[in-house]
């Protein structure tokens, strides 16, 4: 029976012992005792380390790694040498006269009388040094001068010295006032061009200058750019156009909102209603509305063309 165990443990551990497919718990035990190796010698061991490990001495072996060098090439510079008459012309020569050389030479924008320092006949000069230029101040446009009020009265009265009105850029005209311009242009008949970009106009604004547009047909050019018109108040815009005979430019470029696709579509559709429009300020933001704009834009400036032509206009 202890024959058998025996046997038994010596076939587990030959068949078992190295592999690690086989759970932990079938494993035989490892036997980790050793006989004895013979005595400790201190000095063999000592010797023999000193002879595997030799300590760092500093000495190099081989020849040290030292970079090409290239051998430097001198530049010399190269010394022109003119005839004396050029010499003492070009000696004696002011800096406009160099500068009108320079531009008959092709270089003038590399040499002009306000970025070189130090002319030909100074003592000191100094290659490839520029001085900056003196920066312009650039003032902001004088506030329009248009009087409002008095304006407002001459249209009303159909001044017939009053071919233009301008209300650019005033931003503090009260709501009334426009809506009161817009009235007074309804029966105005020699008023050509109204401008009022850029006085934060609105829908009712444009609903208002709409209905002035269907009773007006005098007005050649309307100007409603950088307001805050909406897509509401444009589509009343469209929707006069389309009645009116004399109006040939329209702007309405830069709203403070995009007006979409719908309103681009009524605005294509009226382009191509209306014969007289030749000059239409918008922005499209889709390719079909665009193209046809342009298209009717294209057809009416020929009409124009052709009329011109057969002597009716």
């Amino acid at each position: 029976m202890l024959w058998r165990n025996w046997t038994l443990r010596m076939h587990c551990s030959q068949l078992a012992c190295g592999r690690r497919i086989t759970p932990v718990r079938p494993r035989p035990a490892r036997s980790t005792e050793s006989g004895f190796s013979g005595t400790w010698r201190r000095r063999r061991w000592t010797t023999r380390i000193a002879t595997m490990w030799l300590p760092f001495t500093g000495e190099r072996k081989g020849k040290a790694w030292v970079p090409k060098q290239k051998p430097m090439e001198e530049q010399q510079e190269e010394v022109t040498t003119l005839d004396p008459e050029l010499e003492e012309a070009l000696s004696s020569a002011t800096d406009t006269e160099l500068c009108d050389l320079a531009a008959i030479l092709g270089v003038h924008t590399l040499v002009t009388s306000t970025q070189t320092i130090g002319g030909p006949g100074s003592k000191e000069r100094y290659s490839n040094v520029v001085k900056g230029e003196k920066v312009k101040p650039v003032f902001d446009e004088p506030p329009n001068p248009t009087n409002v009020e008095e304006t407002l009265q001459r249209i009303k009265a159909n001044d017939a010295a009053l071919v233009e009105v301008n209300l650019n850029n005033i931003k503090n005209i009260p709501i009334p006032t426009l809506k009161d311009f817009a009235k007074a242009m309804e029966k105005n008949t020699h008023v050509k061009k109204f401008s009022m970009a850029a006085t934060r106009s609105s829908d009712p604004i444009a609903m208002a200058f709409a209905d002035m547009l269907r009773e007006n047909s005098s007005l050649r050019s309307l100007n409603l750019e950088t307001n805050f018109i909406t897509s509401a108040g444009i589509q009343a815009l469209v929707g006069a156009l389309r009645d009116n005979d004399t109006l040939a430019e329209v702007k309405i470029e830069n709203q403070r909102q995009q007006l979409g696709t719908t309103v681009e579509m009524e605005i294509a559709k009226m382009l191509e209603e209306n014969r007289n429009i030749l000059k239409f300020g918008y922005h499209f933001t889709q390719q079909g509305p665009r193209a046809r704009a342009a298209a009717a834009i294209t057809k009416n400036n020929d009409l124009v063309r052709q009329r011109r032509v057969e002597g009716d206009v």
